[in-house]
């Protein structure tokens, strides 16, 4: 995993980073990261569910495409933490449809990102795809 963040200004308030293909001990080096710079751009509160809701993107990017992916985390000027999660394959996410989902050990990611999320969408890219979510200041 490699990464720069930029804390400071408002115009700096961003964290990149770049994961290679199924390093999934890197998603706790995200969340790591993520709460670092939260707590230095002044919003630790949006910590746990930034931290929550960028692991199952994360981890979503890294098990079911094959490839890595790019991580970016911009507090706005709006104090709107939006989370991007960049990855290679072109395919949608999609809810796990077990006959019996109340006793599936994965596949709840999304559900969560819906119901923690301010907003959430995915922007399909040339190249792949960018699943994103906002948080606001409570």
């Amino acid at each position: 995993m490699s990464g720069a963040s930029a804390p400071g200004c408002a115009v700096h308030r961003r964290l990149h980073l770049t994961i290679d293909p199924a390093d999934l001990v890197a998603v706790g080096a995200v969340r790591h990261r993520l709460r670092t710079a939260l707590s230095h751009w002044g919003v630790p509160e949006l910590s746990d569910t930034a931290e929550l809701l960028s692991s199952e993107l994360v981890t979503n990017a890294l098990l079911h495409t094959g490839k890595g992916a790019v991580f970016d985390a911009v507090l706005g000027t709006d104090s709107r933490l939006r989370i991007e999660v960049q990855d290679g394959a072109s395919r949608l996410p999609g809810r796990r449809r077990d006959p019996e989902p109340e006793y599936a050990t994965s596949g709840r990611g999304l559900l969560l990102v819906e119901a923690l999320a301010d907003s959430w969408g995915v922007q399909l890219k040339g190249d792949g795809k960018i699943t994103w979510f906002e948080l606001a200041l409570p």
